[in-house]
């Protein structure tokens, strides 16, 4: 599945390649205003941070939710206290895109996280043309060489990697690149099973001074506290807030648990 992906996201990122070159969206990206310093808004602090996510579907999980205006949806996440803002751009199984992300850079302060399957210089490029803060960059999609070479590049750009794992040999992968924000997903990209207790057991690989995210496994209040109480600083939480009624309060649920 996960190659499936990957190799979907760079066919798409071709096309747009095709109608908009590297040099074009370069150019784009640096002339976009300096991207909000992630790594302050996501440091540990007296509780867990949350970063919410735009998701409107899922492999695993299937339709989720319209989201007809993802800035609007935006809005009340940073209304609800989140500390930064995830929108899902891969468009064949997650139903997102880049004007997705585009329209929520517009309409908070936040940091934004593009959250997809990256791998290969234009589609960070166009990540801050775009106006995100944070990349996602995930080590079991990632020969070593081509992670360290979009690491560099992430950071270049002035903007945040978010470098997912998955195993205790992918933290050390994260951490030989020097990740400062380092992910670790609860659910298996290969067979989409999840593990929540998965961060734990990761956690203390992870040294101080990197910042940790638990990913997925989140669907009420509990879930974050579990997190808590294994180490995390940050919680990313998609599908939970995108299926509530009122996600600023379901936000706030979930902040009151990380306290």
């Amino acid at each position: 599945m996960l190659d499936e992906l990957v190799a979907g996201a760079l066919e798409d990122a071709a096309a747009r390649r095709a109608e908009r070159d590297l040099a074009r969206v370069e150019a784009d990206a640096l002339a976009r205003e300096p991207a909000v310093d992630a790594v302050a808004a996501l440091a540990p602090g007296s509780r867990v941070k949350i970063i919410a996510e735009v998701k409107r579907a899922s492999p695993s999980r299937g339709e989720l939710a319209a989201i007809t205006d993802p800035a609007a949806l935006a809005v009340s996440y940073q209304t609800g206290g989140a500390s930064a803002i995830s929108v899902l751009t891969e468009g064949r199984r997650f139903g997102g895109s880049l004007a997705d992300l585009e329209s929520v850079r517009a309409a908070v302060e936040l940091p934004v996280l593009r959250k997809d399957f990256i791998a290969e210089p234009y589609q960070v490029f166009e990540a801050r043309a775009a106006g995100a803060d944070l990349v996602l960059l995930i080590v079991a999609a990632l020969d070593d060489r081509t992670l360290a070479e979009l690491h560099t590049l992430i950071g270049e750009l002035g903007m945040t990697a978010l470098v997912e794992t998955h195993s205790a040999a992918e933290v050390d992968r994260a951490l030989d690149i020097g990740a400062t924000v380092v992910g670790v997903n609860a659910r298996d990209l290969t067979t989409f099973e999840l593990d929540r207790d998965l961060f734990g057991s990761l956690a203390d690989r992870i040294p101080s001074g990197v910042i940790r995210i638990a990913e997925s496994a989140v669907l009420d209040p509990s879930d974050v506290t579990h997190y808590r109480e294994a180490g995390a600083d940050v919680v990313l939480i998609g599908e939970a807030l995108v299926r509530g009624e009122n996600p600023v309060e379901t936000l706030e649920q979930f902040l009151a648990a990380g306290a």
